[in-house]
């Protein structure tokens, strides 16, 4: 029977009654004896696929459907339908649990086509360009020595952060007889922190306490929002504190794939809102300034705008290109010339083709040549417009590079951030703002620059997987299997099909 010692000696000793008196029968007192469906393995495999199917939306409900189909019924051999409650055992047998769902590390877009074309055509290149110049550091936190090839580079990684006055921790010892405790509504007041890091300094500060970390309290009756000429000042506040205090070194800022980090000089050479045809209204809307290049403002406090034409492109033999008819044109003088003149004066037949594809923009990839816009937004000299921020470091002699979109996991700044916040969950909660600076600002303070370089192997493992050919998915499973490694072993590719 497979029974234990006490099963035999039970069964002895009611054998042994019944023999003297044959009055004496074993009593179930649990009602039928029934073994569990889930000892068939092919049932249970056949369960497992049927929950993989549904996903996220599994019930013990949909478990007593599927066994109550026919076909499952024949092909199992079964004969009676279970209760939910039967099912939820069954799911929890399976290690299944009804709880909320663990959040992951990826978001819509990850896998999306032109984002993986991002990661793997423009910033992994670039990425493998400088990787032999960069100093490593082993799990213990040792450099790694070896031959760095020509000037030592060092890599600081940008990101904004914001803590809350009521994000505290949630879960704790509370004695059963507690009573309840009122709670703050919402998340308080919110604090931004914008700052840089790298495996070698750890934050971007001097030994007297100058940084380039800006910090503001965000909201319109506040300090307003973090703008693009916010970036812009402090990437030159860090440029000269690099090179106060690192000068022999040479320095890679990478920052995320932001709006604010991305935006272009006004008036800069766009595709998007072009007319095919000519246009009279067809001009660029800008921030108006004086003559010292600071903004002019309304009187109701919004900045002034004023148009100007688009800049000039470039023809394919490197003359420049002027986007609007002259003065004295007998048709159109000083109008906008139109998507369909433009390609023509640069060698392209699009008498066939529309404007757009459709009113999105979302053209049917691979497509390179559906549409007016899609080629000329696939020129050079419009694919080539440099950002405000990398033309602000380029003069200076600073390099930037930005990460794929939706790609956190390979910005270690993100888990500095998780470990500063970690511990302000752990501080006494307060609603006032100056205890959550100064909390938010400690707590930063606190990150060991250990941790920080354990935090940099993490995301050079995610690259050196998506290198590697590795999907999100993939690099994620192989990031937690090779913890410790800066680099993932040659049998990477045998161990994932095992």
């Amino acid at each position: 029977l497979n029974r234990g010692t006490y099963c035999a000696r039970t069964l002895r000793k009611l054998a042994r009654q019944y023999i003297i008196d044959r009055t004496v029968l074993p009593i179930n007192p649990f009602g039928e004896w029934k073994e569990s469906m889930l000892t068939d393995e092919d049932l249970c495999n056949d369960i497992n696929l049927y929950l993989q199917e549904i996903g996220n939306d599994i019930t013990a409900e949909k478990l007593v459907s599927y066994l109550a189909r026919d076909d499952i019924r024949e092909k199992h051999g079964i004969s009676q339908s279970i209760t939910v409650r039967t099912a939820r055992r069954y799911l929890h047998t399976l290690g299944y649990r009804f709880t909320s769902s663990k959040k992951g590390q990826y978001a819509d877009g990850h896998e999306r086509k032109d984002v993986v074309d991002y990661r793997d055509k423009v910033f992994l290149p670039r990425w493998e360009q400088i990787r032999n110049h960069i100093q490593t550091w082993t799990s213990e936190n040792l450099p790694e020595y070896g031959p760095l090839h020509g000037k030592r580079i060092i890599v600081w990684y940008h990101d904004e952060t914001i803590f809350y006055a009521h994000d505290r921790r949630r879960k704790n010892w509370v004695h059963k007889d507690a009573s309840a405790k009122p709670y703050a509504k919402g998340d308080g007041h919110s604090f931004m922190i914008a700052d840089y890091v790298s495996a070698d300094f750890g934050w971007l500060r001097s030994l007297d306490g100058r940084s380039a970390r800006r910090v503001m309290f965000p909201g319109k009756a506040k300090d307003g929002y973090f703008t693009a000429e916010d970036i812009q000042e402090q990437a030159n506040a860090a440029i000269d504190l690099v090179h106060e205090l690192y000068p022999d070194y040479e320095h890679i800022f990478i920052y995320d794939n932001a709006t604010t980090h991305l935006k272009r000089p006004d008036g800069s050479l766009s595709a998007r809102k072009m007319p095919k045809g000519p246009s009279s209204k067809f001009f660029i809307e800008v921030s108006k300034r004086d003559a010292n290049g600071k903004l002019i403002y309304n009187p109701d406090g919004s900045i002034a705008k004023e148009e100007r034409q688009m800049e000039p492109g470039v023809l394919p033999d490197g003359c420049l290109q002027s986007l609007y008819y002259p003065e004295n044109h007998k048709s159109h003088p000083n109008q906008f010339k139109g998507m369909a003149t433009i390609l023509q004066e640069r060698g392209y037949n699009v008498d066939k083709l529309k404007a757009q594809c459709d009113k999105k923009f979302n053209c049917a990839p691979p497509a390179l040549n559906c549409c007016c816009r899609r080629i000329l937004f696939n020129e050079p000299d419009f694919v080539g417009v440099e950002s405000i921020l990398e033309k602000t470091c380029k003069e200076r002699g600073i390099q930037v590079i930005f990460l794929p979109k939706f790609h956190c996991e390979l910005n270690p700044i993100e888990q500095c951030w998780g470990y500063a916040k970690r511990l302000y969950r752990f501080y006494p909660e307060s609603s006032r703002e100056q205890d959550l600076e100064r909390n938010a600002l400690e707590c930063l303070d606190k990150v060991p620059l250990e941790s920080i370089r354990r935090f940099f192997n993490r995301s050079h493992k995610f690259m050196d997987a998506y290198s590697k050919g590795l999907n999100g998915r993939q690099a994620a499973w192989a990031a937690r299997k090779y913890r410790g490694h800066r680099v993932l072993p040659a049998s990477l590719m045998a161990d994932m099909e095992k």
